[in-house]
């Protein structure tokens, strides 16, 4: 942020008008730093979660390699805690959350994230409809108990069950 203001006013010196309401977010792909959201949420205007690479690094285990493919779980349970952990964080400081990567155009993590409150979804194009129409027949409010069972689970596969359970237009998929 000290580096932004230091730019605009170099700029604003040369005479280049500058945006006053330049927003300044992080992106959160490591462990690490989801875990410290609570401190960084205070210096940001956003965070966006990477989600592949987070979860890829959360598991050590390359998505692209067929031997240890398999533990990369978007609905694990350790991956929903650290989503709303970041988002409980960046909600404390009156800032908004968004995500990008495959766990945003996941159908199955669509109920369990409007319901944690995440603000933004981005996905392929492909996916928009489709993700568009599910969410609007959620209502978060009644997601709850699905929200805490799914973050008290032991596994992706339960957390599939729980959410397939709440979400009677997901049991199909």
């Amino acid at each position: 942020r000290e580096m932004l203001d230091d730019e605009r006013r170099k700029l604003s010196r040369a005479g280049v008008a500058v945006a006053d309401n330049i927003e300044v977010g992080m992106m959160l792909e490591v462990p690490s730093a989801a875990v410290m959201a609570d401190v960084f949420a205070p210096d940001v205007d956003f965070f966006s979660i990477g989600s592949n690479d987070l979860i890829q690094y959360l598991f050590a285990a390359d998505r692209g390699n067929s031997r240890v493919s398999y533990l990369y779980q978007e609905l694990h349970p350790a991956v929903l805690r650290l989503v709303k952990r970041v988002i409980d964080a960046a909600h404390a400081e009156g800032k908004w959350v968004g995500m990008c990567g495959e766990m945003a155009g996941n159908p199955l993590a669509t109920p369990l994230l409007t319901a944690m409150g995440l603000d933004e979804f981005s996905m392929n194009s492909n996916q928009i409809l489709p993700i568009r129409s599910l969410i609007s027949h959620l209502n978060n409010r009644q997601l709850q108990p699905l929200v805490h069972r799914a973050l008290a689970a032991r596994s992706a596969r339960e957390v599939e069950m729980l959410v397939k359970e709440y979400v009677p237009m997901l049991r199909k998929s």
